[in-house]
């Protein structure tokens, strides 16, 4: 990625008045948020939810970015527009993160850490994906 498109998209995520929506939870996290309303984790309730959040009336008026979940990056809209297709329409960028979860941190029982960059490799493509026009 060149310096002025990076440029371009950090000012576009520090937008006054603007925040950053983190739907980047795992699927075990989202089955705990279903469980408690006994909603059934299944990928079209997880899209579904996703998609009222990204869809919501003015989203865009107060929503920079978005950061997904890996499962996001490949789930679309009711009409068949990839989720991160239609937020960049909304002037809105999408992301995804790149830690894949918390792991226990060795010497310290009970602790954890993310992993993250060091494991990319294996998942090629997955920041590039989610870059607006990738």
């Amino acid at each position: 990625m060149n310096p002025s498109e990076l440029a371009r998209i950090a000012g576009a995520m520090v937008a006054k008045g603007k925040g950053i929506l983190a739907a980047d939870e795992s699927t075990g996290t989202i089955k705990k948020r279903f469980d408690s309303i006994r909603l059934d984790s299944t990928e079209e309730h997880r899209r579904t939810y996703r998609e009222l959040l990204f869809t919501a009336p003015a989203a865009a008026e107060s929503v920079s970015a978005v950061i997904f979940y890996d499962e996001t990056l490949r789930q679309k809209t009711k009409d068949g527009t990839p989720f991160p297709q239609y937020l960049t329409r909304q002037g809105i960028v999408p992301g995804i993160k790149v830690d894949t979860g918390a792991k226990p941190l060795a010497g310290f029982p009970g602790e954890t850490i993310t992993e993250g960059l060091d494991g990319q490799r294996p998942r090629p493509g997955t920041l590039r994906r989610a870059l607006p026009g990738k």
